[in-house]
């Protein structure tokens, strides 16, 4: 029986190396599950594998999509279903997978209901109220509704909370009950490694990693990115808290849901202050990663 092989943990944890030690072991490619790494114009802020990395072992879905490109775990369940089919075909007995995505490895794993079409109206007034209330208040009644998709997804995202939120209201069921149905049969077998270090060692490895990535030019690659910053893909952790920054700096207010100040945090004056928020919000999302997976009774988990 062909296997899968997915690698997962919370951010910095050590996936990206543990899962191409893995692969040279298997001669299998990295299939990379990432909802950030596969944008092409998202280097620094969503460490994507190193230059050295991508030549030790070849890599999908990693700078495989552009930001103008809506892109959703269905169509990744869709594409990578298809990518792994396909290499099997080739003669692979054992692929490896690896990322921190757990909606997206859910979406591989065990498929997606079809979500309902997106009410306009609704999605209108919910962002009118992002826009006037601050993403705290809509995260609050979503965390009434849905707590599993409150634990789960990026809350400082307002546009995720929004459609989350809006899926709840609309069809009077939690956005994280369409991926609990009944679970489609894969013609493979899945194995999934969860690596996981001590608390304080891992938010060290994260705090490290924000510096790491402001040396490498993260300020300079958000800039770069302006012109999109009010797509999805933007609004992630990493460049929203620089976009904050420079929004405080030119003077200006609110644009599309983005201003000067973070919910709950004020301003961003400094780059210092930035920083903090990056690292703050990626220990946060760390946290939430792994009371996602800690529902998954069949992750073996590994200490580094």
């Amino acid at each position: 029986m062909k296997k899968l092989i997915i690698i997962l943990g919370p951010t910095a944890v050590g996936k990206t190396d543990y899962s191409i030690e893995t692969a040279l072991k298997y001669d299998s490619p990295v299939i990379s599950c990432d909802s950030r790494q596969i944008y092409k114009e998202m280097t620094i802020g969503t460490a994507v594998p190193s230059a050295e990395q991508l030549q030790t072992v070849q890599h999908y879905f990693i700078h495989s999509h552009t930001v103008e490109d809506l892109y959703t775990a269905g169509r990744y369940e869709v594409e990578a279903l298809e990518l792994i089919n396909r290499l099997f075909e080739e003669g692979h007995d054992t692929l490896v997978m690896a990322g921190g995505s757990g909606f997206y490895i859910d979406a591989l794993v065990n498929g997606l209901d079809d979500f309902p079409a997106a009410d306009i109206r609704l999605r209108n007034e919910l962002m009118e109220r992002l826009k006037e209330e601050g993403v705290e208040s809509l995260r609050t009644e979503l965390k009434m509704l849905d707590p599993e998709s409150y634990a789960a997804i990026d809350i400082a995202n307002g546009q995720r909370v929004v459609r989350a939120l809006e899926v709840c209201l609309m069809t009077g069921r939690p956005f994280s009950s369409f991926k609990t149905s009944v679970s489609k049969k894969r013609d493979f077998d899945i194995e999934k490694i969860g690596l996981v270090r001590p608390r304080d060692v891992l938010y060290e490895r994260i705090n490290r990693r924000v510096l790491q990535m402001i040396d490498e030019g993260l300020v300079e690659e958000v800039r770069s990115l302006t012109a999109y910053r009010d797509l999805t893909a933007l609004q992630t952790v990493g460049y929203k808290e620089i976009f904050s920054w420079f929004d405080y700096l030119e003077g200006r207010v609110c644009l599309e849901g983005w201003g000067p100040t973070i919910p709950g945090d004020g301003p961003v004056t400094s780059l210092e202050r930035a920083v903090e928020l990056i690292q703050r919000n990626t220990r946060h999302y760390a946290k939430r990663q792994l009371s996602w997976w800690g529902r998954d009774k069949s992750i073996i988990w590994k200490e580094l």
